[in-house]
């Protein structure tokens, strides 16, 4: 497939018509609050006036602030006790007034007026602090009904002894009304009716700290909101924010159902349009591997129906879900440059439907990108836990940023920063899921490549035990093809493993090969140069043949396949010509293979051709190492084996030079040691 072509095959549309018609049915229904504004900017819009009633939502500073002072504020819960009034008439009726009769009735008033009250316990009682300012407030149960009442409308202990006295004053004004109070034992008879409850004052308590109403006051229907070129303060950002979350929450879509329907599928199909062309100006190769096509169509379905679903369900939701996740999914199989690319599509529909979605783009987007770059240090066993935990600190730097330039000056948020907490680690729980997307869309991860470039498995084992030469070398090409793929953005992972296991078929036959020649054997002695070159060119079919047995990836097969082309067994085929053969019957000179397709392909044909010939050369010099490198990829690009790769003329030019300056520094001269003429002595 050229690049300038887009694709023909029909399953390559059919689910994106499928993803198109799921986008439809899944976005929202209802309008949205479309007007962008901020604290201490002018209101740009025309001037806003209530289409309805409304409740004012308190900002984060004033729901705070009352909960902080529900917290401080502990109102005390008494039951009342109406035995204790009765008990105290009679003490009152068989008091020893020493002769005052006449302040009897007086004092059984006064005492009857204190328990319609309620008397509090003595200042002294450590059961509770109480408010007894004029703003103090307790409760009090009164025939199973709470009423909440000032503390000042209550009497206390000492109160309520100077309205006994005062009474008996009022009644024998010529009597020592204290004298009286005392010696009559009247003190005794003020019992408190009001019995303080421990438990139920902490209930209510929690109640009030827990249940702070989130709401102050309505506007009503009808009044402005703002004005067009008013200055949004605070009052007016809360105002309109108020709105906002009644308007999204209630009101409902009033037009012709049709145009809202249209108008979904127009967003939809745009979006859809997006994910196909970032795909085919990423890497337009995937289309060809069309089970790494589908994983990135399931990825980005599973991102917009999460997104979809939090927003119909409970927006606050949005901080849990670990949408970064997304882009480790991706990283698994595909190049930074892709996944970056596809991973900012897939965080639209959240974008879309979250009330604050902007924040939530932008926070994913920062975490998303770190995570990709630090999972690439911390990706095993309990390493994975750095990771999840950086992402955490960046959402929450990101989020606090939001909040302070939103003017609210305060992150305690715990609910959110919880959910942050909660989803930065879900990442790492749900990582190990992708092992199953890997057997269910036949993939190879980048884990998997690591695990199969351990060289202690036992095919490697294998290759360094009976070729131990080609093994020296494919670790050699490994580390140029490491260094060429990273100075293009090629996927390392895979050209490594690649590396290790393109000459893996010279097992069969190791003493073929002049690197594991063993001393005074040559084996190519007796035969001619065609059986030379067949026995060479062997390798590649019996590389396929091991790969088979030990259950090697398909991408590795293909290096196998493509490292060597269709080029030929030059060598032999430059001997047999030389000896008279007819240039008509070369044939069986050449590599029965493909030509390499991928930029990973590419390097690897590059790297092994170049390494392998760096051994003839016998001066090292930069000049001549220059002209080698350029000989070699010139000469494969010339003989049309790089026809059919993705590769641009700039990245042929980048692993030149990356080759040159790492094979410079492989080559570079030594000290030469001066023989010693004494011997030393220890």
């Amino acid at each position: 497939m050229e690049k300038n072509i887009l694709p023909r095959k029909l399953r390559i549309y059919v689910p994106l018509m499928c993803i198109f018609m799921l986008f439809v049915f899944l976005m929202p229904r209802s309008p949205k609050f479309n007007y962008d504004y901020s604290k201490g900017s002018p209101w740009m819009y025309e001037t806003m006036i209530a289409q309805f009633d409304f409740p004012l939502i308190k900002t984060q500073a004033q729901f705070g602030a009352e909960r902080e002072k529900a917290w401080t504020e502990v109102v005390p819960f008494y039951r009342h006790d109406p035995l204790v009034a009765a008990i105290a008439a009679r003490g009152v009726a068989s008091a020893d007034l020493e002769g005052h009769e006449s302040a009897r009735v007086a004092v059984a008033s006064a005492l009857k007026s204190v328990y319609a009250k309620g008397l509090l316990p003595d200042r002294a009682s450590k059961d509770v602090a109480i408010d007894r300012s004029s703003d103090g407030m307790i409760y009090i149960q009164k025939d199973m009904r709470a009423e909440k009442v000032p503390v000042t409308e209550v009497y206390d202990m000492e109160r309520a002894g100077a309205m006994l006295r005062e009474a008996i004053a009022k009644a024998c004004p010529h009597c020592n009304a204290d004298s009286v109070y005392v010696a009559s034992g009247l003190s005794a008879v003020l019992v408190p009716d009001l019995v303080y409850d421990q438990q139920t004052t902490d209930l209510i308590h929690r109640e009030n700290v827990y249940y702070v109403s989130p709401t102050r006051g309505v506007v009503k229907s009808g009044q402005t909101i703002v004005s067009n070129g008013e200055i949004v303060t605070a009052e007016i950002e809360q105002m309109l924010d108020s709105y906002k979350a009644e308007y999204d929450r209630s009101v409902g879509y009033d037009g012709p159902r049709w145009l809202q329907w249209a108008g979904n599928a127009v967003i939809a199909l745009l979006i859809v349009m997006v994910l196909f062309f970032a795909i085919y100006y990423c890497n337009y190769r995937i289309f060809d591997s069309y089970n790494k096509y589908l994983y990135i169509l399931m990825v980005f379905t599973l991102s917009a129906a999460a997104s979809f679903a939090v927003a119909r369900m409970d927006p606050s939701m949005f901080y849990l879900v670990p949408f970064t996740l997304i882009a480790l999914y991706l990283q698994a199989f595909f190049t930074k440059k892709t996944v970056f690319t596809i991973y900012l599509i897939s965080l639209i529909p959240m974008l879309m439907s979250a009330p604050n979605g902007v924040e939530l783009y932008v926070m994913y987007v920062v975490a998303g990108v770190v995570g990709i770059f630090v999972f690439d240090y911390f990706n095993k066993g309990w390493l994975q836990f750095v990771t999840a935990f950086i992402v955490f600190v960046v959402m929450l730097l990101v989020w606090g940023a939001f909040r302070v330039a939103d003017g609210i000056g305060s992150i305690r948020n715990y609910s959110v920063i919880w959910y942050l907490a909660l989803g930065a680690f879900m990442s790492v729980a749900g990582y190990p899921l992708i092992y199953l997307f890997e057997k269910m869309f036949m993939l190879v991860s980048s884990s998997k490549l690591v695990e199969l470039s351990d060289t202690s498995n036992k095919l490697l084992r294998m290759l360094a035990d009976k070729a131990p030469g080609t093994f020296q070398h494919c670790l050699q090409v490994m580390n140029l093809a490491d260094a060429a793929a990273r100075s293009i953005d090629a996927n390392v992972p895979l050209v490594r493993a690649g590396a290790l296991y393109h000459d893996v078929g010279k097992i069969c036959n190791p003493q073929c090969f002049t690197e594991n020649e063993t001393p005074g054997v040559k084996y190519h002695a007796g035969l001619t140069p065609k059986e030379s070159a067949q026995e060479i060119i062997r390798h590649v079919s019996d590389g396929l043949a091991l790969a088979e047995k030990h259950n090697l990836p398909g991408v590795l097969k293909d290096f196998i396949r493509t490292h060597h082309g269709t080029t030929a067994a030059a060598y032999f085929l430059n001997k047999y010509l030389s000896d008279g053969g007819d240039p008509e019957d070369v044939s069986d000179f050449y590599y029965d293979g493909i030509r390499p397709v991928t930029k990973e392909q590419v390097i690897l044909m590059l790297c092994d051709a170049v390494e392998a010939a760096s051994r003839s050369l016998k001066d090292y010099s930069p000049d001549n190492i220059s002209e080698l490198v350029d000989r070699i990829i010139d000469g494969k690009s010339d003989d049309g084996q790089l026809a059919d790769s993705d590769i641009s003329l700039r990245e042929i030019a980048t692993i030149k030079e990356v080759l040159k300056s790492y094979l410079q520094q492989m080559y570079h001269s030594r000290v030469v040691y001066p023989k010693r003429k004494i011997a030393a002595r220890k």
